[in-house]
């Protein structure tokens, strides 16, 4: 929570530079903190799913399991913490989701813009762009190997 809140100043800016509106009718400089409640509240439970998965996994496939062995050991990792990636993005790309917009429009708080995410939207509007940022988190993960 500490890296998130520290770096979120920079993501603010990154996200509004890349905004359609532009960077100044996006919010510029001001607000800079907007969407910060949503990554907050997300942080930990993200945090959570992650390692309780890759964890779970993890003991699944190395306690007596097909790879076992230790010449297979970082198989069983890379496979653990990618299904740990892939569970911590149903918390990750909601939080996510909240956070861009209300980046993008400061004017609105993180609970108006779940609210009418959710209302214009659906559940599945809080979903948009899970499939390529799981991907690229598995590949992250998969490069750290």
């Amino acid at each position: 929570m500490c890296v998130d809140l520290t770096l979120f100043p920079l993501d603010t800016i990154k996200t509004r530079l890349q905004s359609q509106q532009g960077f100044y009718k996006a919010g510029g400089f001001r607000g800079i903190y907007a969407g910060v409640p949503s990554a907050a509240v997300g942080s930990f439970p993200n945090a959570a799913a992650f390692f309780v998965t890759y964890d779970c996994t993890k003991s699944l496939l190395g306690a007596g399991g097909p790879l076992a062995a230790p010449h297979v050991a970082p198989v069983a990792h890379m496979l653990a913490a990618s299904l740990g990636e892939i569970v911590a993005c149903l918390i990750r790309v909601p939080t996510e989701v909240v956070k861009q917009r209300t980046q993008a429009s400061p004017s609105s708080t993180s609970y108006q813009m779940l609210v009418t995410t959710l209302r214009e939207e659906g559940v599945r509007g809080l979903y948009r762009g899970y499939a390529s940022t799981a991907l690229r988190e598995v590949g992250e993960t998969l490069h750290l190997f």
